[in-house]
């Protein structure tokens, strides 16, 4: 496209003038064509300088960001690398983080998922990281931009954290670039031998955290604030990972909701983030996995109180999925749960949609060379008209 020309606006004039058809009986212009905009754009619009920008009422509201989505399952068969890509394609994704699964059941278990095994221990491993670096230095196509994350760490024991980076660095040096998402307290494996990470070894972390904010690397972590019968029962928690490592970008990946939080007050869990946020500046939300619209942003009171949080802080927060790629899932499942997880987006401001869903925030963080095109001026009264 041209400079000055935008997606969903008319042909310039100079384009008119152009289409002006002349016969004997002189010249007539025909009716102005329309450029409809794509629905899903390529990794050109968002080069620094691209001219277009991006009309909110006709192109999609889904992220086209994913930072929190999982290549590799719990057990069993994994949806093949090519095909997660394929689903990144085919819904105009064009910037995820390749997460593995840390915790895995054992290779013997008949179960994809620990749910459906309670007893069986999940167990910090390796083995996904390396599946997927292997897979990215092979499969990665050249019109998505893929980041490498670290799942293995187990938070409880420090060194151990510290071993696997360089066996990581050893045989895929610089390749990671990300680290999560990890368990600080996970209730739902509570069935699986998962504990919550004593507050002493907290401080123990120091060593890898200083890796991590010497290589800008961001810690995504799994850190539920509480259930429904105690919502801020592991608050503390949190707290002290925010209080030691005040330099480090750490992502609190669902807002700490759960399954097992799925009726806190709305008004006390914003009054709660509002205040980590403030006073924690290198604290980052993730709004992934679709509990966050099944149990509070489908929901419109909720919802309503939601948007200016996520309008105010809109530079802390990032999109994501939280698909995880068993092999029973497939393109349909990936395309809804994209839906879901976005569709808070539709709601939020221009800056904050353009911070969010079109990628700002992560291009930011991870300092790449990218930028989320700008809101076509147009798009912003249809847009509150089609509320």
């Amino acid at each position: 496209m041209t400079d000055g020309q935008t997606f969903g606006r008319r042909l310039p004039l100079a384009a008119l003038l152009a289409l002006a058809v002349c016969g004997a009986a002189g010249c007539a212009v025909e009716p102005a064509a329309t450029v409809d905009p794509p629905r899903h754009l390529t990794l050109d619009a968002f080069r620094p300088g691209a001219a277009a920008c991006y009309d909110r009422a006709a192109q999609p509201y889904t992220a086209v960001v994913d930072t929190h989505l999982h290549f590799r399952p719990f057990g069993g068969p994994a949806v093949p690398f090519e095909e997660v890509v394929r689903y990144l394609e085919e819904t105009g994704v064009l910037f995820a983080n390749v997460y593995g699964i840390g915790q895995m059941l054992p290779a013997s278990s008949p179960c994809t998922y620990y749910l459906d095994c309670p007893g069986t221990p999940v167990t910090p491993t390796l083995r996904n990281d390396f599946v997927n670096a292997a897979n990215y230095l092979t499969k990665t196509p050249a019109g998505i931009h893929l980041t490498l994350s670290m799942t293995f760490p187990d938070l409880a024991r420090p060194e151990s954290v510290v071993e696997g980076i360089e066996i990581l660095d050893a045989e895929y040096p610089g390749l990671f670039r990300w680290m999560g998402e990890v368990n600080l307290v996970k209730q739902a494996q509570f069935a699986n031998d998962h504990e919550p990470v004593p507050a002493a070894a907290i401080g123990e972390w120091t060593p890898f955290m200083d890796t991590l904010r010497e290589r800008g690397i961001p810690l995504a972590i799994h850190s539920d604030l509480g259930n429904d019968d105690d919502p801020t029962r592991y608050v503390p928690l949190m707290e002290e990972v925010l209080r030691l490592y005040p330099d480090n970008a750490i992502v609190w990946v669902h807002m700490g909701l759960s399954r097992e939080l799925t009726t806190m007050d709305a008004a006390q869990h914003i009054e709660l983030l509002a205040s980590m946020l403030d006073r924690h500046p290198s604290l980052l939300l993730d709004v992934s996995w679709r509990v966050l619209d099944d149990a509070y942003f489908s929901q419109p009171e909720a919802r309503a109180a939601y948007i200016p949080l996520l309008n105010r802080h809109s530079e802390r927060i990032l999109p994501g999925t939280d698909f995880l790629a068993s092999g029973d899932k497939d393109l349909e499942v990936y395309r809804t749960e994209l839906d879901v997880t976005s569709r808070i987006f539709s709601y939020l401001d221009d800056e904050a949609f353009r911070n969010i869903a079109l990628g700002e925030n992560y291009f930011r963080l991870l300092d790449l060379e990218y930028e989320a095109p700008p809101i076509c001026p147009a798009a912003a009264g249809a847009q509150q008209q089609a509320r």
